[in-house]
């Protein structure tokens, strides 16, 4: 019998959610690209299928967060073992750091994109894993960028925020196609993306082809020429992405696995790590005494993923070293549980995006996540293709002999993250919570609530959550307790406003095992951050 019995699942906090009860079950922020993965899985294809589905239409219902133009992760459980795909991808051939000489990393604009890795993850997942034809998969999103759908609140707010940076909107393409009328659209008006749909019917025709290898390219090549960018032919037709096996970590009897650098996962892991040492079950799970300990913990990961984390090839530290239990122990004596710290890195060496889940009655488990990084990403969009571009050059750095400076066909150092639990060498839960540097924070917080102290998965989902900055600085929800909050500026902590569409608490979407999946099924959590929902049959 599987551990999730001993949820209380009684208790909660205020939330617009309840747990869903399944056999197969597709979870994301965004109801339309969860029923789309939903239709697969009941026109008999698998949770990759369902997955594939989901991400597609995700591109379109909530384009202030990805697009066709993303980069992704993947964890899945095949039904025997555990698999990770990295589809992030490098820098073009042309960015040397001499490339970018007298300016910082640029945030918006063709100085910041990458080679997109999304469609290839769709691609790579669905001839090693898939069950339908990869064309069926592309329907539900081809539909719905031919008809429109209504936007949905939460967008809605995340659009009209973006669309007043003039950052954005003075980049080639974004206001053709995500500004209709000359404004982001209102609550309940339809936004139709007919230059999406071309995209995703070559993208169909040719399973990903055209992308990388054909008319998209040549037109993605071509539009970088006439307007400033770097990115060539040669750029996407060399990329593929890879298959890597997930970083493991035990934590209160489980295991979290994590997609290895050059991510920021490790983070998760390595915080949960250090509060082992820490007795933090001594306190009620909302002290502030609990939550300063997780705080602590994650700056102490933090400190050492942006020192050392890079494409895994640049780094001077290994992740192994990084996860030593040794080296986490002594990093966890820094804690104080009497104030908060600014803290550095260590020494370990001896001598803007979407989540969604899918699991099926077979025992296929996916995590999945896909993103544009900070909102619309780089801004650019391929006119007559609807293709948004990510940012993720961006997270390079100029400095010199930093594991992270740029260099030709480097990968950056990644935001995005999807996560999984295991019990005995056995699948317990795909997740994941979406959201710049939130997402490690929040893989933590929501573990420690479900592993620690028995909290059910939407209940953990639903909980206040803080946000760690930089130096003292954090942000908490506004329905944290009162005395939470005064607890934690007592300790020494500094709580701050967050005005940012694309930095807030996250989103998470969970899938719990309950046993046979065939029998029992699965229970579902999804996050009331977002506009989303779990659905099941």
């Amino acid at each position: 019998m599987n551990s999730a019995f001993r949820f209380d699942w009684t208790a909660g906090y205020p939330s617009r959610r309840s747990p869903l009860f399944a056999r197969n079950v597709v979870s994301t922020s965004h109801p339309l690209a969860a029923q789309a993965g939903l239709r697969m899985l009941q026109a008999g294809g698998n949770a990759v299928d369902a997955a594939i589905a989901t991400a597609a239409c995700m591109t379109l219902v909530e384009p202030c967060s990805n697009g066709l133009g993303s980069d992704a992760f993947c964890i899945l459980w095949d039904g025997q073992q555990l698999h990770g795909l990295n589809a992030s991808g490098p820098a073009p051939t042309a960015w040397t750091p001499e490339f970018f000489k007298g300016q910082v990393m640029p945030r918006r604009g063709w100085g910041s994109v990458t080679v997109p890795g999304a469609v290839g993850a769709w691609a790579a997942m669905s001839e090693r894993f898939g069950k339908l034809p990869f064309a069926d998969l592309m329907q539900p999103a081809i539909e719905i960028a031919e008809r429109g759908y209504a936007v949905p609140p939460i967008v809605q707010g995340k659009w009209a925020m973006a669309a007043a940076l003039d950052e954005l909107t003075s980049q080639p393409g974004f206001a053709q196609a995500f500004l209709p009328g000359g404004r982001a659209p209102a609550v309940g008006e339809l936004f139709r993306f007919p230059d999406a749909a071309r995209s995703l019917k070559l993208i169909a025709d040719t399973k990903g082809e055209a992308f990388y290898r054909g008319e998209i390219a040549q037109a993605l090549a071509r539009f970088a020429r006439e307007t400033g960018g770097a990115l060539t032919e040669a750029d996407l037709a060399a990329y593929r992405p890879e298959w890597v096996m997930p970083l493991a970590k035990d934590v209160a009897g489980h295991t979290l696995h994590e997609i290895p650098p050059n991510g920021q996962g490790i983070a998760a892991q390595m915080a949960l790590g250090l509060l082992e040492h820490c007795n933090v079950t001594a306190h009620e799970v909302d002290s502030p005494e609990a939550q300063h300990l997780m705080i602590e913990a994650m700056k102490l990961a933090f400190a050492d993923v942006y020192r050392y984390v890079a494409e895994p090839g640049a780094m001077q530290v290994s992740a192994e070293q990084l996860l030593d239990p040794g080296y986490l122990a002594g990093r966890a004596k820094l804690i104080d549980p009497r104030r908060a710290q600014v803290f550095g890195a260590g020494n370990p060496v001896k001598g803007g995006t979407i989540y969604l889940t899918a699991a099926d009655e077979s025992g296929m488990m996916v995590s999945f996540i896909q993103s544009n990084y900070m909102g619309f990403g780089s801004g650019l969009v391929l006119p007559g293709y609807g293709i948004s571009l990510q940012n993720r050059g961006h997270c390079f750095t100029l400095e010199p002999g930093h594991p992270n400076q740029v260099a030709p066909g480097k990968r950056p150092f990644h935001t995005i993250i999807p996560a999984f639990l295991t019990k005995g060498g056995q699948p317990v839960m795909s997740f994941g919570v979406m959201g710049g540097n939130m997402q490690p924070q929040g893989h933590m917080q929501t573990l420690v609530r479900m592993l620690c102290y028995g909290q059910n998965p939407q209940a953990a989902c639903d909980a206040p959550r803080w946000r760690f900055n930089e130096g003292l600085s954090i942000n908490v929800e506004a329905h944290m307790p009162p005395s939470t909050i005064e607890g934690l500026r007592a300790l020494g902590h500094q709580i701050g406003d967050i005005h940012d569409s694309y930095q807030d608490f996250g989103a998470g979407q969970f899938i719990w095992r309950l046993g046979d999946p065939a029998v029992q099924g699965y229970v579902a959590a999804s996050d009331p951050r977002r506009d989303g929902a779990a659905v099941g049959c």
